[in-house]
Formats: structure tokens, sequence, C-alpha cells
């Protein structure tokens, strides 16, 4: 684990908030998430969470629950890096709701070492299988609306 200098508080921080700019770009409506990967200080990917390519970009269903094929923010930025020239090895993750189960698997396998998010998932196995993977975690709590 790494020690968090003021420097690094201050990237963490700005990152965070466009992953939460980002966020605003999804068309669901139960919940909006954004991400952004950045590697060497420099953002190679981004991503919010939504429906594939080519589909309606509703994200619920009649009965108000999320699609089954609805991406989640970090997927959809972790694939948008698979089709460029861009690796994600040793890259930081920044996310404004911590990462799924599913999801975090994608983080482990991709490289990614260190995800910053702003708020908690429901269900914390994402996190809890992230740390034992040895990713580095940080939560930030930043106010969203400054």
């Amino acid at each position: 684990m790494s020690i968090l200098t003021d420097k690094q508080l201050k990237y963490d921080t700005a990152y965070l908030r466009i992953a939460f700019e980002w966020a605003k770009l999804s068309h669901c409506e139960r919940k909006k998430v954004g991400a952004i990967i950045v590697k060497d200080r420099m953002i190679i990917s981004d991503g919010y969470n939504g429906t594939p390519t080519g589909f309606d970009n509703c994200c619920e269903d009649e009965n108000n629950e999320t699609k089954w094929m609805v991406l989640h923010a970090e997927a959809n930025a972790i694939l948008k890096v698979a089709a460029s020239t861009q690796s994600t090895k040793g890259a930081t993750l920044y996310i404004t709701l911590s990462p799924c189960k599913d999801c975090s698997k994608l983080i482990h396998q991709s490289g990614i070492t260190r995800v910053v998010y702003a708020k908690e998932y429901k269900d914390t196995t994402g996190l809890e299988f992230l740390a034992k993977a040895g990713v580095e975690l940080l939560k930030l709590d930043i106010d969203e609306t400054e």
C-alpha cells in the first residue's frame, strides 16, 4: 500500500470529480455511475453505465429494475481500452460507486492496480475480492456537487 501524499490526494479528487461528471451522461434513471481509467497521469479511458451500442438507451424495465444487458461503467471503460492501443496494466480506476463482484474480476484481470471510489455498493464482495487480489483501494468522501 502506498502513502497518500497531498499531491496524490488532489489528483485523486480531481479524477473522481471527472468520473462524477461522466456519470451524468448515463441514461439510467436509478443509478448513474461514471468511471475514468488513468495511467501515468493521463486519462486513457472513460465509461458510464448503459446499454450496449445499438440498443435502446432505456436501462430499466417496466418494474424499474435494471435490465440484464446494462453494462457497468468500469466494464465499459475497460472494454473501450481493449479496442485501443493502450494498456491498463498498472493503471488507476476512478469510479463513483465501488465495483460489483463481476466487474472486480475484470478490473483485476485487466491489470488495474488501484481503485479509487466515492460510494460503496451494497454488496462489498467486489471490494473484498480486489483487496485479496492485492489491488489498492481508496474510498474518498467527496461532495459530487462541488
